[in-house]
């Protein structure tokens, strides 16, 4: 015998589940909260990439809580409701934190990173997102950058875009070539004297060819290309 009734609310509101897993589901929500707010920090700027981590983890929580009610007839609307509840009181909480205090801010939405810095990498940034260097490469290339002695500065900002700022015409240096075709002809051993950039760091110096390996005073490894110099084609 079918016992399904179109007018049962205790069924509709709360599936199978007796009231008391209301209180439940605002501890799974505000415990998920925080494993998708801490893996999505883990994650890197590039992840997120136009969204605020805040706002990334409210489009998870909130579509996560949305889905099941809509087609598992035993999943009630009633804890769907409350976990969109807790998920936007705390995201609102979180942002309102955000607000008054940097400290705070710099917790929740991160601080942009200098990953550049007069022409040459910055190491412990570099590391530290975790970005790979054909991937950023790719994002200087879309601006017209073809080596980073052009480059001023660049950060990794808190969305995960990159922020350029460029020397003047009459400023610009020698600098590690983003070309893939300059760039792939890297080697350790020097062929001639000249100006050569380190391909890790971006470090440049005058390179003659000897015995023993150049070894970069700035990040100790041994690969080195021809450095470019010349200007930005705007």
């Amino acid at each position: 015998m079918n016992d399904y009734e179109i007018n049962d609310w205790a069924r509709i509101l709360l599936g199978d589940l007796p009231g008391q897993f209301l209180l439940e589901v605002t501890i799974r929500t505000l415990l998920m909260f925080i494993v998708i707010f801490v893996s999505m920090r883990a994650t890197g700027k590039r992840a997120v990439r136009q969204l605020s981590i805040m706002e990334l983890v409210l489009i998870v929580g909130l579509g996560s809580a949305a889905g099941d009610p809509m087609f598992y007839h035993d999943v009630g609307i009633l804890p769907a409701l409350i976990v969109f509840s807790v998920v936007i009181l705390v995201y609102r909480g979180l942002t309102r934190l955000a607000a008054k205090s940097i400290k705070m801010e710099k917790i929740i939405e991160g601080e942009a990173l200098l990953i550049v810095e007069n022409g040459q990498f910055t190491i412990d940034s570099f590391d530290k997102e975790d970005l790979g260097q054909d991937e950023f490469f790719m994002e200087l290339r879309v601006n017209s950058i073809e080596h980073l002695g052009q480059v001023r500065r660049a950060y990794i900002e808190t969305n995960g875009q990159v922020s350029i700022f460029f020397f003047e015409e009459d400023e610009v240096k020698p600098g590690l070539p983003l070309l893939p075709e300059i760039f792939n002809q890297r080697t350790q051993s020097i062929p001639r004297i000249g100006t050569y950039a380190c391909t890790f760091c971006g470090n440049v110096k005058e390179l003659m060819p000897q015995d023993s390996l150049h070894v970069c005073p700035k990040c100790n490894r041994t690969t080195w290309v021809a450095a470019l110099n010349n200007r930005r084609i705007k």
